[in-house]
């Protein structure tokens, strides 16, 4: 008896309320707050990540001003590289980040890394802009299979380990690579993956062998999007001198982060910028993209899609976020990407849009 009336004042309620069911909306969050906007005295500086691919997806509904291209084996014709390095100096962007991957682990992808690379230097003859690579500790590279198999127990994959950066030391210190006061920049990708029974000496060893080869470089790890700054403390603890999240604003299935993206961020970013200050004595990067989408990848996804119907309100948005959680020392800013066509990320100016992008950049990062 009781399971019935319950069950009949459950149905009332459902039919008195039927009319009110509309749910909150995100303008009643406590998250919805005005994001001051904070004026450019002295320029930020902006790298953008290149990504290279070896053909062009049906889907991609973007045309590239420059025509469409692929880069084979990181061939890329030098008249589009061209284009893209007039293209990024004009828009305010001061390098290019090239993925750079094990010769040891990953032979193909690094020979197709140092191709485009070399692509780029041949084309920047005139040096109108800088470059920086990004070393890949993809899966199977050097993370190992689990934290259960630390680098440190396999003595020949750890002298490669060191291998690769002794490689990567003659872009390092070649003219046009991208400098921290007076340190050439290096991005780990997927940091976090570098398991070891103490990332500190690792880290401190690699660092005296960049002694040994006459360089000091300014290491910058990044760590898998909206994971909390303490996830990671064994990996990055006095290990790098700055810490990066890949994208928020990409990849995002999230419709509660979707609808107040901004302040979402914000919020994000105020917390890691200092808590790692504060616990891994590492500055902070802030990462943004200029748009996402799923439907290139997954034409019957149902995620949100950060679309490009806004003539860049939100990415302009994000700029301004961007800047109040840049580091007041280095005031670095990466975007996600030059030139990802195949996540609709580009940076780069297509023929709907034109120099959109650029031009909020260049406005939104340079006096």
């Amino acid at each position: 008896m009781r399971y019935i009336h319950l069950v009949l004042i459950v149905a009332l309620m459902a039919g008195a309320c039927k009319k009110e069911l509309t749910g909150p909306g995100p303008e009643g969050s406590i998250l919805n707050y005005e994001i001051p906007e904070v004026p450019v005295t002295q320029d930020y500086t902006v790298g953008a990540f290149y990504t290279s691919f070896g053909g062009w997806n049906a889907n991609i509904k973007e045309v590239p001003v420059a025509g469409k291209y692929a880069m084979p084996a990181g061939v890329i014709p030098p008249e589009v590289m061209a284009k893209h390095i007039d293209y990024a100096v004009k828009g305010g962007v001061d390098y290019f980040v090239f993925s750079f991957r094990s010769p040891n682990r990953d032979a193909t992808n690094y020979r197709s890394d140092s191709t485009l690379i070399r692509g780029f230097q041949h084309a920047n003859g005139e040096g109108k802009m800088q470059f920086a690579v990004a070393y890949n500790f993809s899966t199977g590279t050097y993370g190992g299979i689990s934290a259960g198999n630390p680098i440190e127990k396999d003595k020949a994959r750890l002298t490669q380990f060191f291998e690769d950066f002794h490689r990567i030391v003659p872009l390092l210190t070649s003219a046009g690579y991208q400098q921290v006061d007076g340190k050439p920049i290096l991005y780990i990708l997927n940091a976090q993956t570098l398991f070891s029974d103490n990332n500190k000496a690792i880290y401190d060893t690699l660092r005296s062998k960049f002694k040994e080869w006459g360089v000091t470089p300014y290491l910058v790890g990044m760590q898998d999007r909206w994971t909390p700054p303490a996830r990671y403390q064994i990996r990055f603890d006095h290990c790098v001198d700055a810490i990066i999240h890949q994208s928020f604003s990409s990849q995002n299935n999230n419709w509660d982060r979707f609808y107040l993206l901004p302040q979402v961020m914000d919020q994000n970013w105020q917390y890691s910028k200092k808590y790692f200050a504060d616990t891994y004595a590492a500055d902070y990067i802030p990462n943004i993209t200029p748009a996402h989408t799923w439907l290139i990848g997954t034409p019957t996804s149902t995620n949100p899609e950060y679309s490009r119907k806004d003539s860049g309100a939100l990415f302009t948005k994000l700029c301004n976020v961007a800047k109040l959680n840049a580091s007041e020392k280095t005031r670095l800013i990466m975007i996600d990407s030059w030139n990802n066509w195949n996540e609709d990320t580009q940076l780069e100016p297509a023929v709907s849009y034109g120099e959109l992008y650029l031009n909020i950049v260049r406005k939104q990062f340079k006096k």
